[in-house]
């Protein structure tokens, strides 16, 4: 297998809160929901860098097409999603704009025991994040 992940799907309970969420809130850039012509089909996808794509999809219509009896269960922490940024500042930026647009602060930003800086918040279906700065690990501009 290569390392070729391109899309990143999050099962939600609530797209048209969800896209309000990402887009209005966060900012990713996104066409909205589209494929609601089709029975199971409603999707919102998010240009993320370097040509990933992040999927947001009811939970329902997920199980359905995966094949799964009933949607699972929130994810509480089995997984998060990282947001590395070049900045200490920018880490409480993106913390305090995920906050306003309606996201839980987990953990606030803060030193971590390696030496770098980061914060957690759960998006409204309970999506976790970190927003992290590591000067090992700085993205792309």
């Amino acid at each position: 297998m290569k390392p070729r992940v391109s899309v990143i799907t999050l099962g939600v309970d609530d797209l048209e809160r969800a896209l309000a969420f990402y887009r209005d809130g966060l900012g990713l850039p996104t066409q909205g929901i589209v494929g609601r012509e089709f029975e199971h089909g409603a999707v919102a996808f998010f240009d993320l860098h370097g040509g990933t794509k992040l999927a947001l999809w009811a939970r329902a219509d997920l199980a359905h097409d995966a094949g799964l009896p009933r949607p699972r269960a929130r994810p509480e922490a089995h997984f998060t999603l990282g947001h590395n940024v070049r900045s200490e500042r920018e880490v409480e930026a993106v913390m305090a704009q995920a906050q306003a647009a309606g996201a839980r602060i987990v953990k606030p930003a803060g030193k971590t025991f390696w030496g770098g800086h980061a914060g957690y918040f759960e998006d409204p279906d309970g999506h976790l994040w970190e927003v992290v700065y590591n000067r090992d690990l700085l993205p792309e501009d």
